[in-house]
Order: C-alpha cells, then structure tokens, then sequence
C-alpha cells in the first residue's frame, strides 16, 4: 500500500463557515458531540474514528475523490450528516459544483428516488459554500 498524508485543503473549516450558515452549524454541533464522545473514553470509538480518518489520507487515489466516493455513498444511505461531511471536505480540497452534483448523481441513481429529499438540503449546502463560483 502507498504512504499516505494528510491532505492538503484549498479552504479551512473557518472559510466554509464564513461561506455557508449550513456548514457553520453542521461543523459546530459536530464538534460539541464528538466532545462528547471523546469524553466517554471508548477505545473502540478512538479505533474508528482512527480508521476513519487515514481512509481520506492522500494516497494513491486523491483525497478530493475519495471525499467524493464518501459522499456518493453517504447520499445512497441517506445520512444527512455524512452528506453535509462529504460535501465541505471536498469544498475545501477543492472540487467544483459540477463533481459535486455529478457523485450526487451516482448516488440518485444508485438510491432511487428516495435519495431526493436529501439532494435538496445538499444542494442548499452547495448553493451556499459554491455562490459565485
């Protein structure tokens, strides 16, 4: 297996906040509860979150697009948590509307229609973080 790294982002967490109230209050209530969690103390938890993480490490396929994969599954699951994830963090390693809303077809496709009532809150997220772009 290829070293990995962590990624190199075009935008922090900060500018997607300044962009976007959606993102703003996703990444805020994100951070409370993973205080939370860390609290507890679990080791299995601690091994995930691990896990986790060095799955979107640079490596042989990039970042952005395994942001992107994580994203198309995420909507085919309907985890609208995981979708507003996905969409910020290929946000910030710099994928465009359009590879945004071409994995959220993958995931249209793959999900049925069920999948649409969360296409609508991600495509408020996206006009919000991609206005003027």
């Amino acid at each position: 297996m290829a070293s990995s790294k962590e990624p190199q982002y075009h935008y922090s967490e900060q500018d997607a906040a300044v962009r976007s109230a959606i993102a703003k209050a996703f990444m805020d209530q994100r951070s409370r509860l993973n205080g939370i969690v860390a609290a507890a103390d679990n080791n299995l938890l601690k091994r995930f979150y691990n896990i986790d993480h060095n799955t979107y490490l640079e490596g042989e396929i990039p970042s952005k697009y395994k942001e992107l994969m994580g994203l198309s599954v995420s909507a085919a699951l309907r985890c609208d948590d995981c979708i507003n994830y996905h969409i910020i963090q290929a946000w910030r390693l710099g994928a465009n509307r359009m590879e945004v809303e071409e994995t959220l077809n993958v995931a249209l496709v793959v999900g049925g229609s069920i999948v649409i009532p969360h296409l609508r809150r991600a495509y408020d997220l996206m006009a919000q973080l991609f206005a003027g772009a």
